[in-house]
């Protein structure tokens, strides 16, 4: 199956969120989103919002196949 690419730009958001829980979870809470653009910022919650769209249209997605 060919992935568009809503599909693409969805993966890596989901990578970009998995690597992030990843930093969370060994390094002690360390959050790269919330380094990168500031705890509580617009673009983190924007960044946090994207990541669970792009995981919402990944099920959406897995479940049409």
């Amino acid at each position: 199956m060919k992935m568009s690419a809503l599909d693409w730009v969805s993966f890596v958001l989901l990578v970009v969120g998995g690597l992030n829980w990843g930093l969370v979870g060994f390094f002690n809470g360390f959050n790269l989103v919330e380094s990168i653009f500031g705890a509580g910022s617009t673009l983190t919650m924007i960044v946090y919002d994207l990541v669970g769209l792009s995981t919402l249209w990944t099920v959406w997605k897995m479940a049409k196949m």
